[in-house]
């Protein structure tokens, strides 16, 4: 059984082909620049040359007809036809109150997702258009939303309000959502059954990437997580400012002579390690520059880390105890020395992290010692195989 899963940006199209039977990874593909000069689809096939076509899309409807073109090519391809998909998958940004699980598609849920547009203005619109695009493209196949959100659902009332007069609640939604949801329902539960870990282990998520959030759960069910009613909330991470005083932005709007939205511009995409070090976003680049003894750059990294630490020590509180803290995505995966250094926080309550078994990346790994009281590890995320799992789960 093959399901393909889609996650649309405003103007990128990237897809999976993944057969259900043993979870492997057929094919996949990127469509970028979607409605602007220079589009172009790049096809990965595992142990294939690269297909790649360059042409001018206008928009969804024709990157989604390209994309199943690509799939069925007949040198190129890896499919003789659509009836060879089961069902396609779509991540979601956002589904509000309404909807807090992965649902099969239909006009109700296509309501829902516009209705949220205003919560998730870069992402949802770009979502329906991918559902659209495939429901006019692949007439019949069930389409499901897996929503960014859903993990983050079942926080308790006490984590998910914000302390404003309630009636902003009733009104508008506002409440703690949570996001990368996916991801860390995925690796949370990865973390239970390759770390062989009771069926209701307390684990704690780093998901580390350009956009960076941490997950309490129990089970794998979300009791805590770090973003909010946006992805601004949380962390420090490449452009966003993570928590900050709330009265910062009417500060700058005042001295800067600048709008609210203007300043929330600022805080989401030139903040974070962007902004406090004036030189990157990139782990990478500030890392090379702190190694060359630029003070910008260290400054920018140690306060990344603390705030992660910090985190994961209120996350312990939060769920009375700790089985394993997982390390996931971009820097989570790839940079031991972030990981290293966010442990060394924590070794005081006897969390022990093993170097040797730190000098890892790509494959899931205990990275702990023997006798640390808490078990760490490192395992890689992959948000599109839990979409298929999600979409085979409501489709079979």
């Amino acid at each position: 059984m093959n399901i393909l899963v889609l996650n649309c940006g405003s103007s990128s199209l990237k897809y999976q082909l993944i057969n259900m039977d043993n979870e492997s990874l057929i094919a996949k593909g990127t469509i970028e620049r979607i409605g602007i000069e220079g589009s172009n689809l790049v096809q990965k096939v595992p142990g294939k040359d690269n297909y790649e076509v360059k042409k001018p899309i206008s928009n969804h409807v024709e990157a989604a007809n390209l994309m199943f073109s690509a799939l069925t090519d007949s040198s190129k391809g890896v499919i003789k036809s659509l009836d060879e998909i089961s069902a396609i998958g779509h991540r979601v940004l956002h589904g509000g109150i309404k909807l807090t699980e992965s649902i099969v598609v239909d006009d109700s849920v296509k309501q829902v997702i516009k209705e949220c547009f205003d919560l998730g203005p870069l992402h949802n619109p770009a979502n329906l258009m991918g559902i659209e695009a495939c429901e006019k493209n692949a007439p019949g196949k069930k389409n499901v939303a897996v929503f960014d959100t859903t993990f983050g659902m079942t926080l308790p009332e006490k984590a998910y309000t914000y302390a404003i007069p309630h009636e902003y609640y009733d009104k508008y939604s506002i409440r703690r959502y949570g996001f990368h949801g996916t991801s860390h329902m995925y690796v949370s539960r990865e973390t239970i059954k390759f770390g062989h870990l009771k069926d209701d282990a307390k684990v704690i998520v780093c998901h580390l990437g350009n956009g960076a959030s941490i997950s309490a759960s129990i089970g794998g069910k979300c009791i805590d997580t770090s973003m909010g009613l946006t992805p601004l909330e949380g962390l420090v991470m490449g452009t966003r400012s993570g928590d900050i005083d709330p009265a910062i932005v009417e500060y700058i709007c005042n001295k800067e002579n600048k709008t609210v939205s203007e300043v929330l511009n600022i805080l989401n995409k030139k903040s974070g390690l962007l902004g406090i070090s004036g030189i990157s976003s990139d782990y990478r680049d500030l890392k090379a520059k702190m190694e060359e003894g630029n003070k910008d750059a260290k400054r920018a990294l140690d306060t990344m880390k603390y705030r992660i630490a910090k985190y994961i020590g209120s996350y312990m509180v939060a769920l009375g105890g700790l089985d394993a803290i997982t390390f996931t995505a971009g820097m989570g995966e790839n940079q031991k020395e972030l990981r290293e250094d966010v442990c060394n926080y924590l070794e005081f309550l006897g969390i022990k992290l093993d170097k040797n078994r730190n000098d890892v990346r790509d494959a899931a790994t205990l990275i702990s010692t023997d006798d640390s009281k808490v078990k760490i590890f490192m395992i890689p995320t992959n948000e599109e195989l839990m979409i298929a799992r999600e979409t085979l789960r409501l489709t079979q």
